[in-house]
């Protein structure tokens, strides 16, 4: 069967590999054209687009680059017709995605989206073109099944593949590392502007903890040479590809929100989440947006158990203090109790193997 599937940033790569890991089992004559990243073209895609050169976040940069954005949009049509698969699997990244299920659904190519679009935070009205023109949505929170059926949509809930990467995670070999002190992990997001605004704040912190090293864990999609003059006369170690074995060597993490908010709990390490985005791109979002919490631990505990610092509130002395409180005492103890609920709402491992299973079978009627 031919599948083509699009992804427009890192953790997209990451949830789309493992789902066509599980459908090249399932069925031996798979075949794949995607735009993604290295773990989906590791997995025997045909890679039309690398999502580095897709990834533009924010109001402002969406419209900076919107030339750009329509290229690849037209672009991506014409491959889909002189391609022509059996189905258009779809992951998150709605801006660019809708589009696409919307021409695929007009010119009778089945389509599936997995991971649905974060619509239930805003933009809500988007749920009735969903209904339209998607064939099958295959949620990954639990809440979401709850919000479409509200609009009198059926979807499938899955469970998240986050629990599958984690627990499937066995590298037992330890980070090496210039100093052997306990490591407060920095994760400051996958994306230019995000790592430009986040990493100086966050490492702003090493100053203040002596006992501590702090590691970073570098983006796939950006390169050395960026990070270089954040780190200019400085020691501070650097990982790349080892994030889940910083995570698991790590006592604390500042992490910028996103996938990666979730990743850190799952391996039980306590977080203080940050975001800081440009101030018109964050007046905007601030009145679309319709949920109390950025984070995924939080959306899905629904209170909050993670602290936010979110825009003017992320600044040195506020992450100094929320940071004290995950080193020792209470607050730590209790964030770690938290993570054990949330592995249990996530609805437990096989994500990917699920949804593959359930794709074949509606792709068979």
């Amino acid at each position: 069967m031919k599948y083509y599937i699009i992804s427009g940033e890192a953790s997209g790569d990451l949830h789309a590999s493992n789902l066509m890991r599980e459908l090249k089992a399932l069925d031996k004559d798979a075949h794949f054209r995607a735009w993604g990243g290295d773990l989906m073209e590791a997995q025997g895609a045909h890679l039309v687009k690398h999502y580095r050169d897709l990834a533009f976040m924010g109001f402002t940069e969406v419209l900076m680059n919107i030339r750009t954005i329509l290229r690849n949009i037209d672009f991506c049509k014409k491959d889909i017709l002189q391609n022509r698969p059996d189905v258009l699997i779809l992951i998150d990244y709605p801006g660019f995605n809708l589009r696409i299920a919307e021409f695929a659904k007009e010119n009778g190519i089945k389509v599936f989206y997995y991971i649905s679009p974060q619509i239930w935070a805003w933009k809500q009205s988007r749920v009735h073109k969903i209904k339209k023109i998607v064939d099958r949505m295959f949620v990954i929170l639990p809440f979401e099944k709850d919000f479409y059926k509200r609009f009198d949509y059926q979807v499938d809930f899955v469970g998240h593949p986050l629990l599958d990467a984690v627990e499937n995670y066995s590298s037992s070999m330890p980070l090496e590392l210039p100093v052997e002190k306990p490591i407060i992990a920095i994760l400051p997001g996958s994306r230019k502007q995000e790592v430009s605004v986040m990493l100086p704040l966050m490492l702003s912190m090493r100053k203040h903890y002596s006992n501590y090293q702090f590691v970073i864990a570098g983006a796939p999609s950006l390169s050395k040479e960026f990070y270089a003059p954040f780190l200019a006369g400085s020691d501070i170690p650097m990982v790349f590809g080892q994030t889940y074995q910083l995570l698991k060597q790590s006592k604390a993490a500042l992490v910028t929100s996103g996938t990666a908010t979730l990743e850190t709990a799952l391996f039980g390490v306590p977080e203080v989440v940050c975001y800081k985005g440009g101030k018109v791109s964050y007046l905007i979002a601030r009145q679309l947006i319709k949920v109390k919490f950025i984070s995924l631990v939080n959306l899905i505990m629904d209170k909050e158990i993670v602290k936010e610092l979110i825009q003017d509130e992320l600044n040195e002395k506020n992450l100094k203090l929320e940071l004290d409180k995950l080193l020792e005492g209470n607050s730590r103890e209790e964030m770690i109790r938290s993570y054990v609920e949330l592995k249990m709402k996530l609805g437990g491992a096989g994500a990917s193997r699920k949804t593959a299973e359930l794709m074949l079978s509606y792709l068979k009627v």
